[in-house]
């Protein structure tokens, strides 16, 4: 993690023109008020916006926005898978997820995928212009409360960075226990991720065992515990 020296408010963006911002959010009502928030900003543009993470890594490469606000619990593909990719195929380019997550499990798997920030969606539009301005200027930004819990998770000898459930599974067992968890039967999800019924069935047995689990209703809670699907 980079240094914790934060900017104050009123120091500008280190790019005089200003910074694009992308916004994936799936709840409408949300997504347009961070679009007016932002807008009552002149250094910021939004360049585009959608409700689910394979679109935004889609948009993300036909934008190139300087920054993606990103969040975590969506449908289909979630914002740390999101987050994760975009990075991976996009370095260049600052996550900073808003989430109501505050567990410390969702906020070491979160940064380990790349994101430069972690604001909790109680944050006032204060806090989040100050978190972009940092994380613009390449610092790396925790809401407050956040990085209150994780620096007391190392003082403390907690376990924050002990590898979670969901990093002994490979990417692609991830997708799939969200698949399983949002109800697909086998043949859906080997249809929608052009591979055999046989291979999802294999999938679907590397990581019950992995997890140590003995049905569907274990999957489904595990993944709506970690944010992976919605209730």
């Amino acid at each position: 993690m980079s240094s914790p020296t934060l900017l104050n408010q009123n120091q500008v963006f280190p790019d005089r023109a200003g910074v694009t911002v992308f916004i994936c959010e799936d709840h409408t009502i949300v997504r347009e008020g961070l679009r007016a928030l932002l807008a009552l900003d002149s250094a910021i543009t939004i360049v585009g916006e959608t409700d689910n993470g394979h679109d935004a890594i889609r948009l993300v490469g036909a934008h190139k926005p300087a920054l993606v606000l990103m969040d975590l619990s969506m449908p289909d593909m979630n914002g740390m898978e999101a987050t994760r990719e975009i990075k991976r195929r996009y370095p260049e380019v600052m996550v900073i997820v808003l989430t109501v997550h505050k567990g410390e499990e969702y906020i070491r798997a979160t940064l380990e995928a790349g994101a430069n920030g972690y604001v909790l969606k109680d944050a006032t539009h204060s806090e989040l212009k100050l978190a972009i301005k940092n994380v613009m200027h390449g610092k790396t930004y925790l809401s407050p409360s956040i990085s209150d819990k994780v620096i007391n998770g190392f003082l403390d000898g907690s376990p924050v960075l002990v590898k979670s459930a969901l990093d002994i599974l490979t990417h692609r067992e991830r997708v799939v226990l969200k698949l399983i968890a949002e109800g697909n039967p086998n043949k859906s999800i080997a249809t929608h991720l052009s591979i055999s019924v046989k291979t999802v069935e294999k999938h679907r047995s590397n990581l019950m065992r992995k997890l140590n689990f003995h049905n569907t209703a274990a999957i489904t809670a595990f993944a709506i515990e970690r944010g992976l699907v919605t209730k």
